[in-house]
């Protein structure tokens, strides 16, 4: 895979995912480091000067009326970094600390900061070198920054803090040494540029989307098969429907379920089995499956353009212009956009995890399914997937608690300077959790869909579920006495995490929901 050229024109989200989980290379763009040497230019004249700027040589916040004196403006910036890396809790994992130090880099190579060079060449040096800071994932209320968490990342830069090299914890300073770096000189709002930002909180945010995007087509494939197991009717995700309430998302997902319901060339065996059974209409978990799934995807689209603007956007302050021959103060480093975002990622993928444990609800209930108790033969000896719709209920009461929005809550900080924060960081890690919770839940309908399938045997279902089948048996094989679920769900993860379930996806994913990511 090529290197990634900072600069070379807007990041997008998926190459965001290649640097971060796939090792993809960075580098500056000619345009870049033009633009990042004009604005240098521009500030370095500002300050011989003698302009007083905020954060170059002024104090910080309320102390923005304290001026610095000239001998000390560099001083301040490793001040800064020192006294803001004050994060605690446990450490942001990899890849999200990756798509960070990615963040940081675009946008400084923006050409609006002042930064040096240097500086930015150093982010990418780490993140292409394998060099991981360390940063906890308390301590940011998203408004002024995440302030916190990215001097813990930028603490590295100057061979300070911890990080992470193949996987063994040390110093800042060692782990420069091992790749060949050394510390960097900050020059003058060199540490306000590093710090200054919502990159916390848009890294976490866009994984998590490209992540609850590619739950959108599990959840359809998922639903489908259960669809089958539970002898449900296609009549539902009819086109005519859905023509009258064209919301795209809805009529998205009635179409995927119509393909894959009717792949193979028709109606499946199961489906012609009981085409004269009297059931006339299906719960909502079955009937519904277009308009609840479909309005996730909608309001992922809504996601996806915030996060699109914002990984394009400035969050610094004050931002330098030298076109202009500015350099102005204001609050792009608010991130309550990003909170809200998230608020609503977090919302649109439980309502994936709640219908979904519905269906599991009806697939061990023999009172509408028609198939055994629990999904087991010997009922009483075996409880076979009794706990298993249990722990689905269970996350799925935790997701609601985690969408109550952060977005709504404001605590003033800074001596009242910065009277409304965003929460935006706590957002982004609800959703994260709310994300992973929601895949977690559909993996268990799978293992349960898969057993009721097996039940209904010698008849054979469309062509894509029955791939699908196959492939959850090549991995976890039918429940004919109770075991423990635990390794079950460890192996349907890989799966889903797989090559093959991505092939599986592209045979009636309609291009709705962008999965370069994993092509």
């Amino acid at each position: 895979m090529d290197g990634l050229k900072l600069g070379a024109h807007p990041l997008t989200l998926e190459e965001i995912y290649e640097v971060s989980i796939g090792g993809r290379k960075v580098e500056l763009s000619l345009e870049a480091i033009h633009k990042i040497g004009r604005a240098h230019a521009f500030l370095d004249s500002q300050i011989k000067a003698g302009e007083t700027l905020y954060g170059v040589n002024t104090g910080f916040g309320l102390l923005s009326h304290v001026q610095i004196p000239s001998e000390d403006i560099e001083m301040l910036q490793y001040h800064l970094l020192r006294s803001h890396a004050c994060g605690i809790g446990t450490p942001l994992e990899d890849r999200y600390v990756r798509a960070m130090l990615l963040l940081r880099a675009s946008n400084l190579a923006l050409g609006y900061s002042g930064v040096s060079l240097g500086l930015v060449e150093q982010i990418l040096a780490l993140l292409n070198r394998g060099v991981i800071p360390v940063v906890p994932q308390q301590g940011s209320v998203g408004a002024s920054g995440d302030l916190a968490p990215l001097s813990h990342l930028a603490l590295v830069l100057i061979g300070e803090g911890k990080a992470r090299y193949k996987g063994q914890e040390m110093t800042g300073a060692q782990a420069l040494s091992w790749v060949d770096l050394k510390p960097i000189q900050l020059g003058p709002k060199e540490g306000l540029a590093l710090i200054n930002g919502t990159q916390f909180m848009t890294a976490i945010g866009v994984l998590n989307l490209l992540e609850a995007e590619k739950l959108c087509n599990t959840a359809d494939l998922t639903g489908a098969m259960t669809l089958e197991a539970l002898r449900g009717t296609i009549t539902a995700f009819l086109p005519e429907i859905h023509s009258v309430r064209p919301h795209p998302g809805q009529k998205r997902v009635a179409d995927q379920l119509r393909k894959i319901l009717l792949s193979g060339g028709g109606k499946s065996e199961i489906a012609q089995s009981h085409e004269n059974c009297g059931r006339v209409q299906d719960p909502y978990s079955l009937r519904c499956m277009p308009q609840v799934h479909g309005a996730t995807r909608d309001t992922l689209d809504f996601v996806r353009k915030v996060l699109e603007r914002e990984v394009n956007s400035v969050t610094d302050n004050p931002i330098v212009f030298p076109k202009e021959q500015k350099i102005l103060s204001g609050g792009n480093f608010h991130g309550q956009i990003v909170a809200i975002a998230m608020d609503t990622l977090s919302i649109a993928v439980a309502e994936l995890g709640s219908i979904s444990e519905q269906r599991i609800e009806k697939l061990v209930n023999p009172t509408f399914s028609d198939l055994p108790p629990f999904l087991t033969q010997q009922g009483g000896l075996n409880s076979g997937f009794m706990i298993v719709q249990v722990v689905a209920a269970s996350i799925v009461s935790e997701n609601k608690t985690l969408c109550h929005p952060a977005s709504v809550d404001s605590i003033p900080t800074s001596a009242d300077k910065e009277d409304h924060v965003s929460m935006g960081a706590w957002a982004a890690i609800k959703a994260s959790k709310v994300v992973s919770n929601s895949k977690h839940i559909l993996m268990m309908e799978l293992l349960a869909a898969a057993q009721g399938i097996d039940f209904i045997r010698p008849l054979k279902s469309s062509e894509i579920i029955e791939k699908l089948h196959t492939l959850i048996r090549s991995q976890v094989a039918y429940l004919d006495t109770d075991r423990a679920f635990s390794n079950d769900y460890i192996a349907l993860e890989e799966i889903m995490d797989s090559g093959e379930w991505t092939q599986l996806i592209s045979l009636f994913d309609n291009g709705y929901i962008c999965e370069k990511s994993n092509k």
